[in-house]
């Protein structure tokens, strides 16, 4: 895994904790870093605790011991996606604006497609043209039909995916919705009657709601993710842009309050830069 910007700074601040005697303060000052990495109050504690009951004897033992503890509490959050129990498999994507929903989605379409699956899109943010346009040029990038609306009811955009789904043979359609803040009551209701109208296309449907956040929001992520969950029920969690920020320590507190599995993560802006989530690399990227 690339180490992003965040991860290196984080290293840089460990290195000179893990040159010093491990007393009280070290791990005082240990736990201050990783709060300042976002880690959240709740990991952190966890995280400190594990290291005194381990009782490291020096810096080396003292990096081990921390990076197995990261791994250890992120491990719960690493499913893969499994696309084979149904055909077409539907993925819904829910999100607020600016988490990089859309693409995100184009970057799954073609990591499905590295995997030999054949995919739709569903264009089923109504309210935004550019929001259409963006994911219709992911198409074309990927080459993938997109079913799209000029105007309507995304419900209605998502049905009619589903019935091109089946009569064109896809494997998995990936539904697009508006970006929208968990306090908007209203947009939260039409994002369920989403999940209601792709429930009556097809049973089972959808087989993944995956929420995308932004790494950037820090500890507000997991505001998201509760307010997200409670309304939908997800399933899953695409974590974008933890290459630029300082605040990739999120995963830890999602951990330890919310543990919704993280499927991806993104590391980059290239297309191929959505990668599955692995603990392990994650935890080494972090501690080193």
């Amino acid at each position: 895994m690339v180490t992003p910007s965040w991860a290196a700074r984080l290293k840089a601040g460990l290195s000179g904790l893990f040159a010093r005697k491990i007393d009280a303060a070290l791990f005082e000052e240990l736990g201050d870093t990783l709060l300042q990495a976002d880690c959240g109050v709740a990991a952190t504690q966890a995280l400190i605790a594990s290291l005194r009951q381990q009782n490291p004897v020096d810096g080396a033992a003292l990096r081990r011991a921390l990076r197995d503890a990261v791994t250890n509490l992120l491990s719960p959050l690493q499913r893969e996606l499994d696309t084979s129990r149904a055909k077409p498999f539907v993925i819904m994507i829910a999100g607020v604006n600016g988490s990089g929903k859309t693409t995100s989605i184009g970057k799954l379409a073609r990591w499905l497609q590295s995997q030999g699956k054949s995919v739709l899109l569903a264009a089923g943010d109504t309210f935004r043209a550019a929001a259409r346009e963006q994911l219709a040029d992911w198409g074309a990038r990927n080459g993938v039909t997109v079913i799209s609306q000029a105007s309507g009811d995304p419900g209605a955009v998502v049905f009619d995916a589903l019935g091109a789904a089946r009569a064109r043979g896809a494997d998995v359609v990936i539904a697009d919705t508006a970006g929208r803040l968990p306090t908007q009551l209203h947009l939260m209701e039409e994002i369920r009657k989403v999940k209601r109208v792709a429930a009556r296309a097809q049973a089972g449907a959808p087989h993944e709601v995956l929420l995308v956040l932004d790494a950037n929001t820090g500890q507000n992520s997991l505001a998201q993710v509760k307010a997200f969950d409670d309304a939908l029920g997800l399933t899953g969690l695409i974590v974008t842009k933890l290459d630029g920020t300082a605040k990739g320590g999120t995963l830890c507190g999602i951990a330890k309050e919310r543990p919704i599995p993280v499927l991806f993560i993104g590391v980059g802006e290239g297309i191929d830069d959505l990668r599955p989530f692995v603990a392990r690399e994650f935890a080494e990227a972090l501690i080193g």
